[in-house]
């Protein structure tokens, strides 16, 4: 639905037409005056990209829809909402052929031996040098997107905890209303013990370097994943960006969940 589309934020990269459209800002940091002077009918705003205070300011001038898929159920049926909203037939026939592809992929899990899988989508070290993996759990896309893609994600289970000392086990858990447990900080040791078969290390959000999934593997080497050789960088987009690239994520992703 590009001829539809008005303004974009700093992030959107894709497709490549998308760079002659005016930028509003970042995610977090949306210039509402430069949005109002595109005039815009709606706009798609998501719970886990843009602030509360940016989408409730939008909210007071213009239709906002609050997108926050956690499957791909979820997100095909968003997408579903945007075909019927626009009534193009050319992505009518677009979304219908990604949905045979999900489908597809739904019917190949059953024959597959699920990989446990390992993903870091943040590292950092405490001033303790205690260096630590953030991760994300079942209540995720992307957690989501590994069952489909034929793996099963070893933290699926795992909340995280507050303080960063009580996530990382070195002091009590304390309590607290509205706090996003889905993205856990683990240490090493507690990666070793989920014995991941598969690791997959995305190029974003974090950037990580090739130093650093050496050191990655050098302190894992005990893991079956990288006994067998398989610890592999990946485009993130892929993983963690929910629509029209679950398509592609199925292509290129679907290669590293084959148990042979």
């Amino acid at each position: 639905m590009g001829d539809f589309v008005v303004g974009v934020t700093d992030y959107c990269v894709f497709p490549p037409e998308v760079k002659k459209l005016p930028r509003v800002g970042g995610t977090k940091n949306i210039q509402v005056d430069h949005v109002a002077q595109l005039s815009p009918e709606l706009i798609i705003a998501n719970q886990e990209e843009n602030s509360r205070v940016i989408v409730e300011e939008l909210a007071d001038q213009f239709a906002v829809w609050l997108t926050f898929p956690k499957t791909v159920r979820q997100m095909l049926d968003d997408l579903w909402q945007l075909v019927y909203l626009f009534r193009q037939e050319r992505s009518f026939i677009s979304l219908r052929t990604l949905e045979t592809a999900v489908e597809y992929a739904e019917n190949r899990v059953f024959d597959l031996q699920p990989l446990r899988v390992f993903v870091p989508i943040w590292q950092d070290i405490t001033t303790s040098q205690i260096r630590w993996w953030m991760t994300f759990n079942q209540d995720t896309y992307c957690h989501d997107l590994i069952r489909l893609l034929g793996g099963t994600n070893v933290f699926g289970e795992r909340l995280r905890k507050y303080p960063l000392a009580a996530d990382l086990g070195e002091s009590e858990e304390t309590t607290g209303e509205d706090r996003d447990t889905r993205y856990p900080r683990v240490i090493a040791e507690e990666i070793i013990r989920a014995e991941p078969e598969l690791i997959l290390i995305p190029d974003e959000p974090y950037p990580f370097r090739e130093e650093d999934i050496e050191e990655l593997q050098k302190i894992l080497a005990s893991t079956p994943a990288v006994k067998q050789n398989r610890v592999y960088r990946i485009e993130g987009s892929l993983l963690t960006w929910h629509g029209t690239r679950l398509g592609k994520a199925l292509a290129e992703l679907s290669q590293y969940f084959n148990s042979d």
